[in-house]
């Protein structure tokens, strides 16, 4: 059995971490530890309190109560020194569309008091392949090239842990794909990264993974380990106009979720023999039926299924 890593050894380690906006409880007791160099992935459905939560970490929101430390200092104490040492990447472009490129990122190192700026600012442009268009305005960059900036950015300071807010939401396949090259890159060097998204191909990229739904964490492992402790038993079906059995099944007993994907069903339960009982009626033509292994996306519906919104 892997002995649990050590506090040295982990970059987060906070627990029973609560925070409330009015009447809103947005974060419940939660806690989370993340050894050094791993990418956790952070999912959860919107308004579940991911983003509170990395601002929590992070030194920007201070929690209601909890405790827990991030890169070895207090997040309540200490929080403006861990803010000099986390690089933050909001959801939204938060950079001037007015300057270029090389404008925003020498702004960057100026804000951050860095030395070697010219070096830096270099580096990050060659590193993020965007040295080329360096003297292109920020406006006139697309979602992809913005994000790539932004990420430059971010990491000018050399940070020790990246938290990343849903950095490749609106931005095509390909640009996703180099931006998480970069991200794993990142890894490799011994930056730890923390990223929430709504991607399930982005998830299985993760190291590690914590679903969080309305406030409370419902699940944390890797993607093998939830599958696995989900316990979901899942049939896939074809057939012409199966698709839209969707309603109609999702009602049944055993059926706890039944969700299109394409022109084929994911019908999910815990429960194998409910839930064959349930298909029985539609074990017929033109219909066949195709036990599978869950994917991601199946356990995360059925986690949100378990879960109650807290703006309800």
């Amino acid at each position: 059995m892997t002995a649990p890593p050590s506090s040295a050894e982990l970059a987060i380690d906070v627990q029973g971490l609560n925070k409330s906006f009015g009447d809103k409880h947005v974060v419940k007791d939660f806690s989370i530890q993340v050894p050094r160099g791993r990418i956790t992935g952070f999912l959860g459905p919107n308004g579940s309190g991911k983003t509170t939560t990395l601002r929590m970490l992070c030194g920007l929101l201070t929690p209601d109560s909890g405790t827990g430390k991030c890169l070895g200092l207090d997040i309540v104490k200490q929080s403006d020194a861990i803010k000099l040492r986390v690089g933050y990447m909001t959801q939204k472009f938060s950079l001037y569309d007015d300057l270029t490129i090389e404008e925003n990122l020498m702004f960057m190192a100026r804000v951050h008091g860095l030395d070697r700026r010219p070096q830096r600012v270099k580096d990050a442009l060659d590193r993020l392949g965007l040295y080329e268009r360096r003297k292109q305005l920020a406006g006139k960059l697309s979602g992809g090239w913005k994000q790539r900036m932004a990420l430059a950015a971010t990491t000018l300071h050399e940070p020790e842990l990246l938290l990343l807010d849903e950095p490749t939401a609106g931005v095509d396949p390909q640009a996703r794909r180099q931006f998480w090259d970069e991200i794993h890159a990142l890894s490799a060097a011994g930056l730890t990264v923390l990223v929430s998204t709504h991607y399930m191909d982005e998830a299985e990229r993760c190291h590690d993974i914590a679903y969080i739904a309305y406030g409370t964490l419902m699940a944390r492992g890797t993607a093998s380990e939830i599958l696995k402790n989900v316990g979901l038993v899942t049939w896939e079906g074809e057939g012409l106009g199966v698709d839209r059995l969707s309603p109609e099944i999702g009602k049944l007993p055993g059926v706890e979720a039944a969700a299109p994907f394409g022109v084929t069903l994911h019908v999910s339960g815990t429960n194998a023999d409910a839930l064959d009982a349930a298909l029985q009626p539609y074990r017929k033509a033109p219909f066949t039926w195709t036990r599978t292994q869950p994917t991601l996306e199946d356990a995360f519906i059925h986690l949100m299924g378990k879960s109650e919104d807290n703006f309800r």
